[in-house]
């Protein structure tokens, strides 16, 4: 059995940062960082991204050695992704700041709303459930982080966390504030506003929650194996007929559910920017499809059928 020889340089200096003699030919580019960790342990695995070309794409952690386009002697490139944090840790912080801060504001904690309004409750029946649904929200979230979702990447650069906590805690607080004021106004067309909007909050949290379930059920636990998503006999998952993320698409449908409810510009403003952010990355997984998968259904959208 032939070795081979890896060496790995820095790819912006081209500076020889490692050299490993008789490596095994099955051996795995995850099995490569880790050799690569012993002579520089302040690199861990998760922070290499380890390439053939200076400037070209990363290798994933499941290519094997021998089926590279590299002779006896490779060489790889390598680069710094800087500090990591896993996933679960960046989704359990960024979702439960809402949860808590949300919660602040409707029990109406002292230097929010004056004296005279401590530990008060609203006399307006949709403030206490509009409380309910986006405590329910983000209480599925959470859920669904621990026991729904598997990752194909562990980790995400350190400094995600606090870019994501920014977004998901401010839009909170500036939402909750003015849902939970003492004189804040209810919906203009009354109960059959808000029963139009908690059917359609319902509806789409229901949907969500089908559309995480289904896709975890493609991916066998501890793989990163992906495949096409289709529908499912559960009806919420229908939706794949048309679009590649309907995850995405009962989440934007989720907030403009709660923004008809609330009637509040904060949600209105939260919804909008959430949906230009989701349709974005719907748009790169819908690419990513395309270019993985030869028998990609034609008839499917990124987010919003037949049109986004």
């Amino acid at each position: 059995m032939k070795h081979y020889e890896v060496e790995i340089l820095d790819a912006r200096t081209r500076e020889k940062l490692c050299f490993l003699d008789k490596v095994e030919p099955h051996a795995t580019v995850a099995e490569i960082k880790s050799l690569f960790t012993k002579a520089h342990p302040q690199w861990y695995p998760a922070r290499q991204s380890l390439r053939l070309d200076p400037k070209g794409r990363s290798l994933k952690d499941e290519d094997v050695l021998q089926s590279l386009p590299v002779g006896t002697t490779a060489t790889f490139y390598f680069r710094d992704l800087g500090a990591q944090i896993s996933w679960v840790t960046v989704f359990l912080t960024e979702y439960a700041g809402p949860l808590l801060i949300y919660l602040l504001f409707y029990f109406r904690v002292p230097f929010l709303y004056g004296p005279r309004y401590d530990f008060t409750a609203s006399r307006h029946p949709v403030v206490h459930l509009a409380c309910c649904c986006h405590s329910f929200h983000y209480i599925k979230r959470l859920l669904e982080t621990l026991f729904v979702h598997r990752f194909s990447h562990g980790t995400m650069p350190l400094r995600n966390i606090f870019k994501n906590c920014t977004y998901y805690w401010g839009f909170a607080a500036w939402m909750a504030y003015y849902i939970n004021h003492p004189l804040y106004t209810p919906p203009a067309y009354g109960d059959e506003q808000v029963k139009l909007a908690l059917a359609v909050f319902l509806f789409c949290q229901l949907g969500n929650f089908s559309i995480h379930v289904a896709l975890r059920n493609l991916r066998p636990a501890g793989s990163k194996t992906r495949k096409i998503p289709y529908p499912t006999r559960n009806p919420f998952t229908w939706l794949f007929l048309l679009v590649s993320c309907p995850n995405y698409t009962y989440e934007v449908g989720s907030w403009i559910g709660f923004t008809i409810m609330t009637q509040c510009l904060p949600v209105a403003l939260f919804s909008l920017v959430g949906f230009v952010q989701m349709a974005i990355w719907a748009q790169g997984k819908h690419r990513s499809y395309l270019r993985e998968f030869r028998d990609y259904p034609p008839l499917r959208s990124p987010i919003v059928p037949f049109l986004l």
